[in-house]
């Protein structure tokens, strides 16, 4: 049976891809190192509902994408990559800038440069809405200028995209870039905005607001991510770029109504000054990848907000999270 690689495949949305892959009767190959910018256990117990034994067709390779014998290792006989490993945020790259470019360029670099003699895998990118930067032309759309980043963060992943070209073009695999815009769901990281805000209002604690709450965001659910990704390995060809968003814009203020209003609890607000390196908006045109992948997002913001939240209690009440 063919083994599709799935890099960063205990993180938020590789899990859930992983586990997606898996119903459907695919064999995996996960490469994770288990990065600790934030708990270890959350990423275990996500891999622990995969099963194990011989009939959990999958196995995990712990390494890091930055050693090319890691690499190496993880592709061998496998007939699709997905890479998803990444260090994600953009307030924390502007303390670690280095660390972010070592990760997530050198990184992208190696495991490219252990495809070179295989030009019929195709290659799967996860990259950022965060390469847009401070573009004021709304909706966002693939031909749309990236070369003004505007946090380490995004830099990396406009890095990774230029870096997927080059390879294509010089070895001939097909490799598709997906620009991820603002994904939540069921499983989100916790420093996140809606995990960390419905944390903080059901503690009582106040929720620090940058700004006047007028920033807004394209909220994704993850299942709708999933769909994406899942489509794009069926359709690899040449080399492509495809936002995947929800294509809706809801703003900072609305957001914490919202999570309010799902939470039946009022949130404590601290003002706080814009954050260096947050874009004002990000809002995604998804005429290309509704053509070209058939991507049609499907969960609502307040679908999925319920989802979220429904799934934060069970875990609460399991002891899972604080």
């Amino acid at each position: 049976m063919d083994t599709i690689l799935i890099t960063g495949g205990a993180g938020f949305i590789g899990s859930q891809l992983c586990g997606r892959l898996l119903a459907e009767g695919k064999r995996l190959r996960i490469l994770d190192n288990f990065d600790p910018f934030y708990a270890e256990g959350i990423k275990r117990r996500r891999l622990s509902k995969f099963g194990d034994g011989a009939d959990a067709n999958w196995e995990l390779y712990e390494g890091d994408i930055r050693k090319p014998e890691d690499c190496a290792r993880a592709v061998e006989g496998v007939s699709a990559v997905v890479h998803l490993a990444a260090l994600a945020g953009v307030r924390p790259s502007i303390a670690k800038p280095r660390r972010y470019m070592d990760v997530n360029v050198t990184g992208t670099q190696t495991l490219l440069e252990a495809l070179q003699n295989r030009p019929e895998v195709p290659f799967v990118f996860g990259s950022s809405s965060s390469v847009y930067g401070g573009n004021k032309k709304v909706p966002f759309a693939e031909s749309d200028p990236v070369d003004r980043p505007v946090s380490p963060y995004a830099a990396s992943k406009k890095a990774g995209e230029v870096l997927c070209h080059s390879h294509h073009h010089l070895y001939g695999n097909p490799i598709t870039c997906l620009r991820f815009f603002t994904v939540y769901g069921p499983g989100q990281r916790p420093e996140m905005a809606i995990h960390l805000f419905s944390r903080k209002i059901l503690n009582g604690e106040p929720i620090q607001l940058f700004g006047d709450g007028s920033t807004s965001r394209d909220y994704t659910f993850v299942s709708d991510i999933v769909d994406g990704l899942r489509s794009a390995l069926s359709h690899a060809a040449g080399y492509r770029i495809y936002n995947l968003g929800g294509s809706a814009n809801t703003s900072l203020s609305e957001l914490i109504q919202m999570i309010e209003a799902t939470l039946g609890k009022k949130a404590i607000i601290e003002r706080r000054p814009e954050q260096p390196g947050d874009v004002r908006k990000t809002y995604a045109d998804i005429e290309l990848a509704r053509t070209d992948l058939g991507y049609e997002p499907k969960v609502s913001l307040e679908d999925g907000l319920r989802e979220f939240a429904d799934w934060y209690s069970k875990e609460r009440q399991e002891g899972h999270l604080p």
